[in-house]
C-alpha cells in the first residue's frame, strides 16, 4: 500500500508529543521570528530601532512607558523576551494539540506546513487586530509593517513550526 497519509505509514504520535515538539516548535519558531523582527526593525528604521520589537512585547506587561528611549532597555527587552517566548511556547502548544486532534491537519506534510502557516496568520490578525485593541496596545496595530508583520508570523512563526512539528513527530511523512 503506497500512501503518503500518516495512518497508513506509520502509527499516529500520541498528545504529549504533539505538545512536546509544539512546545519546541514554539520556542524555535519564537527565536526566529523575533530575530527577523528585530533584523527588520533596524532596516527600515535605523539601528536605534533594532530593540524596539522587544520593547513593544514588554510594554505588553510594562505600560507603554516602556516604549520610551529613556525606559531602561534592559528592563523593557528582558520582558519583552520572556513574553514573547512565553507565548511562543504556548501557541505552539496549542497548534500541536490542534493537530493532534484533528488528523486532517497533519496528513501529509505539505497540510501540516499549509495549517501552521495559516495558524501562524491568524494568530497575527487575533492578537494586532481583536486583542491588542481591546487591551489598549495600540502600538501593535498602528506601528507596525503589514508586511514584516505578514512574513513574521505566516512563516517564521506558522511555517517553521510546522517544520518543526513535521521534523520532530512524523519525520517518515511524504
Amino acid at each position: 500500500m503506497v500512501s503518503g497519509t500518516v495512518a497508513q505509514r506509520q502509527p499516529r504520535a500520541d498528545v504529549g508529543d504533539w505538545i512536546k515538539y509544539g512546545a519546541l516548535g514554539g520556542l524555535i519558531a519564537g527565536i526566529v521570528f523575533a530575530m527577523f523582527e528585530m533584523i527588520m526593525a533596524a532596516v527600515l528604521n535605523g539601528s536605534g530601532a533594532f530593540f524596539m520589537p522587544l520593547r513593544m512585547i514588554g510594554a505588553t506587561v510594562l505600560g507603554q512607558d516602556a516604549l520610551m528611549p529613556s525606559y531602561a532597555l534592559v528592563k523593557a527587552a528582558s520582558a519583552g523576551v520572556i513574553v514573547h517566548m512565553v507565548l511562543s511556547v504556548f501557541f505552539g502548544v496549542v497548534f500541536g494539540l490542534a493537530a493532534a486532534a484533528l488528523p486532517a491537519l497533519t496528513r501529509t506534510r505539505g497540510t501540516l506546513l499549509v495549517a501552521a502557516s495559516l495558524y501562524g496568520l491568524l494568530l497575527w490578525l487575533v492578537n494586532f487586530y481583536v486583542i491588542a485593541r481591546i487591551a489598549d496596545w495600540p502600538w501593535f496595530p498602528d506601528q507596525t509593517n503589514l508586511a514584516v508583520q505578514f512574513v513574521a508570523h505566516t512563516f517564521l512563526f506558522g511555517t517553521v513550526l510546522g517544520w518543526v512539528l513535521e521534523r520532530s513527530v512524523a519525520p517518515s511523512r511524504t
